[in-house]
């Protein structure tokens, strides 16, 4: 098994995977950049010397794709993999009545059967490697079902459910799990999106993509299974324990045009 530490990351084309996939690489890291982007990832890898980063074309849609990807990368290390970053995923906003059914197929097939796939091609491999760690990526909308959002929530939830009980499951295997949460970041994601809720005006767009990959730094070296990027979403997650269901007239305002 190689000495060199690993971590393997979806979504790895721009934003968030992207920073983190430099941040890592800048301290050492071997790292697997997997995104549906090939020019993307080619472009990323282009920035580092040869070895440092391995770029892995896959749709984490696809369970074969993904096995096949993270096995290539554990294979050059020799079956080691410190940490895996499920990151990949799609954000679609506005009023569900105007979220088309492809586009809920989609925030579903990728922000759950995709992290479920990641997480499931990532096991073998992480409980080989002594204190490794799987993380993904969440939400503050997991905190309380957030409108305008609704489906995109209700994903995240499902990731802030399967950590935490993950987290549970694998300490038998030596393997920690987390999940990341955080309100909006500057990314395409955000910037791009067609319908952009009054929420982001009033809450403004604060967290950059270097923070995000700052975190997972941390979750990959930490103990704790839910990591709050700045001080929105420790916000939310206490305006949320507080207040329970009487959190969402204030919701409803935030949202109001």
């Amino acid at each position: 098994m190689s000495e060199a530490r690993s971590i393997f990351i979806t979504g790895a084309g721009a934003g968030i995977g992207a920073e983190t996939v430099r941040l890592f690489a800048s301290r050492g890291w071997r790292v697997g950049a997997s995104d549906v982007n090939p020019a993307s990832l080619e472009s990323l890898a282009s920035e580092f010397g040869a070895g440092m980063v391995s770029t892995h074309v896959a749709d984490v849609r696809d369970a074969g794709a993904v096995k096949a990807a993270l096995g290539d990368f554990a294979a050059a290390a020799g079956g080691r993999l410190d940490a895996v970053f499920a990151n990949a995923g799609v954000l679609f906003m506005g009023p569900n009545e105007t979220i088309t059914p492809a586009q809920k197929d989609l925030l579903v097939d990728v922000n759950v059967r995709g992290v479920v796939h990641t997480i499931d091609a990532a096991f073998p491999y992480l409980a080989r490697t002594p204190g490794a760690h799987v993380i993904a990526m969440s939400s503050t909308s997991a905190e309380y079902g957030s409108p305008q959002h609704a489906v995109y929530s209700a994903t995240k939830f499902f990731v802030r459910g399967l950590t935490e009980a993950l987290d549970i499951e694998y300490r038998r295997h030596g393997i920690r799990v987390s999940g990341i949460y955080v309100a909006y970041v500057r990314t395409g994601m955000v910037f791009d999106a067609k319908v952009k809720p009054a929420s982001i005006e009033r809450l403004g767009v604060k967290v950059t993509p270097r923070q995000v990959a700052e975190t997972v730094w941390r979750a990959v070296h930490g103990r704790r299974v839910h990591w709050r990027v700045g001080l929105d979403a420790r916000l939310i997650n206490f305006a949320a324990r507080m207040l329970g269901g009487g959190i969402a007239p204030i919701y409803a305002r935030l949202m109001r045009d």
